[in-house]
């Protein structure tokens, strides 16, 4: 048995829940993998897997032995593509994980050009909102709108500074009127991301002044998609970066609010962030999408 070869279809078939799909994977027939788990199976005298014909899971005994084995293939895949790499091509897979609606309207578009300048690098993006635990589900890069939530040892690198607009609909202005002033946003529908627990509160400045409003509303939700075709749909005033609602401005659906005002300008909340473990630093393909993540975004600074 080649023992490499056996975890390596072991930790595939566990992340991805089936022989098949590991296998495509991995570029093997399934009957391979099949074969290898056999032989560790036996090798270690326990059962890893519990199958049926619907599905593959771990045993006690298979979870425990993949989070001890996890990590030590994923150094040893690192060891290698630094050592290989070194002044080369970046090559080999790249886990990202990105938030939802950040991934697919603003990254998407972009995809496309990453794979053709690296054709050796194969991408497989997770569109979660939630911040992943990248030793433990071997992620790559973790992009996050706002600071990523603090884990052990963690690189964080900022990308840049996005523009966010507070913006309502025509319909909703019609039926409420228009806020002349920050302040008489308390007498409004104010939608929240709800990114935190408790009060959120906006801040604007203008000059000298600075205004800082307690927002209020029965809408709040950790998704911006959904904030957003609130806003659409005439309930209320939000606060939402220009990369989701730039079309809906320039088409005439939304209207900007407080032009003259910045708002949360000093927030690390309308930040896009880049987050790695300190093993992925001289990682070719993850510079590679750090660099290209950069140039659609713009900016740089690294801290970790």
């Amino acid at each position: 048995m080649n023992k490499l070869l056996a975890l390596n279809a072991f930790v595939a078939v566990a992340e991805t829940g089936g022989f098949s799909k590991a296998a495509r994977q991995l570029g093997v027939a399934p009957s391979s993998l099949t074969r290898l788990l056999d032989a560790l199976e036996e090798h270690l005298g326990t059962a890893l897997l519990t199958r049926t014909t619907r599905a593959v899971m771990l045993t006690d005994s298979g979870a425990a032995y993949l989070e001890q084995i996890g990590p030590l293939l994923n150094e040893l895949t690192q060891a290698d593509e630094s050592t290989s790499g070194r002044g080369g091509e970046a090559v080999g897979p790249l886990r990202v994980s990105i938030p939802a609606t950040f991934g697919r309207l603003f990254l998407g578009p972009h995809i496309a050009s990453f794979l053709q300048q690296h054709p050796r690098i194969s991408l497989d993006l997770d569109l979660s909102d939630a911040m992943a635990d990248l030793a433990g589900e071997r992620v790559d890069v973790a992009v996050r709108i706002g600071v990523p939530e603090q884990q052990s040892g963690l690189i964080v690198r900022k990308l840049a500074v996005h523009q966010r607009y507070v913006i309502a609909s025509h319909e909703y202005l019609t039926a409420r009127g228009v806020p002349a002033s920050p302040e008489q946003l308390s007498d409004h529908e104010c939608m929240r991301f709800s990114y935190r627990q408790g009060p959120q509160r906006w801040t604007f400045e203008r000059g000298t002044q600075r205004v800082q409003i307690d927002i209020n509303g029965r809408l709040q939700a950790n998704s911006s998609d959904v904030l957003r075709e609130a806003v659409l749909g005439g309930h209320g005033i939000a606060l939402l970066a220009e990369w989701l609602v730039g079309e809906d401005l320039r088409k005439g659906r939304v209207v900007r609010l407080f032009e003259d005002w910045a708002i949360n300008p000093h927030s690390d909340e309308s930040s896009v962030y880049a987050a790695y473990l300190p093993n992925r630093r001289n990682s070719r393909k993850v510079q590679a999408f750090l660099e290209f993540l950069g140039r659609c975004v713009g900016g740089s600074g690294e801290r970790g």
